[in-house]
C-alpha cells in the first residue's frame, strides 16, 4: 500500500491544495488543513474559547453550494490567502491578522451574499482545526473503494468529492473501513485509525463543474448498506510523509 496523492484544505469548504509532502505532528492535523473558516452569524464558535462546532455553523459545501464557486490558495511562507470569486474578482489578504480577516469576511459576503446568515466572521485560532470531526485528525480513503462506488453507481465518482487528506492505492476495496483501532506506519510516522467517515451532501458537488450532479450518500446506502467512505486517523508519532510513501498496517 502507498500514498497516491495528498491534499490540504486551508479554508473549510473551499478548494483543495495538493501537497508534495507534509510534516506530521502528534495530535495535530496536517499543517494549515481547515485552519480557517467563515463562521455564520448564527454560529456559536468563540475564538476566545475555541471548541468544535458543527459544520453547518460555518460556510460549508453540505449547506452552501455557492462555496464551490470560490477558489482559495494559502501561502504559509508569506501568510497570504488568495481568494477568487465567481466573477473573477480576487483578493490577497493576511488571515493571521484581524484586518486581513475583516477584509476576507467582506469579500466572501460580497461574492456569496445568498450563502450568508446574519453577520459572518472569518476565523482563525492557532492550532485549531475546523474539521468535521471533533478532534485534530487526518482523513484517508482507498482509491479502490472509490472505484467500487463508481462501478456500482454506473459512473466515476471523482476522488475530490470526498475531500480527503490522503488517497491510498494498493489495498482492497473498502479495506480501510476494517482498520478501526489499528495503527498504520508511514515512514517514521504512526497513525491510529479511529473511525469511519459518515458522508454528507458535500459529496454531491462535482469538484470539476462545481455543481451538484450526483448523490454518493444515497449510492453508498443503496449499494453497500452504509454511508461510510474513508476513515479518520490521529497522529501518534510524527514524521515526514509524501506521495509514493509505503503504508504498513501494524499488528
Amino acid at each position: 500500500m502507498r500514498i497516491d496523492t495528498m491534499y490540504r484544505y486551508p479554508v473549510k469548504g473551499l478548494t483543495p491544495e495538493p501537497l508534495t509532502h507534509a510534516e506530521l505532528r502528534p495530535g495535530r492535523a496536517i499543517d494549515w488543513d481547515r485552519a480557517f473558516a467563515l463562521a455564520q452569524g448564527d454560529s456559536r464558535f468563540d475564538p476566545a474559547t475555541p471548541a468544535w462546532r458543527p459544520k453547518t455553523e460555518f460556510l460549508c459545501l453540505a449547506r452552501n453550494i455557492e462555496a464551490a464557486q470560490l477558489t482559495a490558495r494559502f501561502e504559509p511562507a508569506t501568510g497570504i490567502l488568495t481568494l477568487i470569486a465567481p466573477d473573477g474578482a480576487a483578493l490577497d489578504a493576511e488571515p493571521l491578522t484581524a484586518a486581513g480577516r475583516a477584509a476576507i469576511t467582506a469579500f466572501i459576503a460580497d461574492a456569496l451574499p445568498g450563502a450568508m446568515r446574519g453577520t459572518p466572521q472569518f476565523v482563525y485560532v492557532d492550532g485549531h482545526s475546523f474539521c468535521d470531526h471533533d478532534g485534530a485528525v487526518i482523513s484517508l480513503i482507498g482509491m479502490p473503494s472509490l472505484q467500487s462506488l463508481g462501478d456500482a453507481a454506473g459512473a466515476p465518482r471523482q476522488p475530490m468529492r470526498f475531500r480527503a487528506n490522503l488517497y491510498l492505492t494498493g489495498l482492497e476495496p473498502w479495506e480501510e473501513l476494517t482498520w478501526i483501532g489499528r495503527t498504520i506506519a508511514i515512514g517514521d510516522a504512526r497513525l491510529r485509525v479511529t473511525e469511519r467517515i459518515n458522508r454528507c451532501a458535500a459529496t454531491c458537488v462535482n469538484p470539476e463543474t462545481r455543481q451538484r450532479d450526483a448523490n454518493p450518500v444515497k449510492e453508498l446506502m443503496d449499494h453497500f448498506g452504509h454511508v461510510d467512505c474513508g476513515v479518520f486517523a490521529e497522529v501518534l508519532e510524527g514524521g515526514r510523509i509524501a506521495p509514493g510513501d509505503s503504508i504498513r498496517l501494524l499488528s
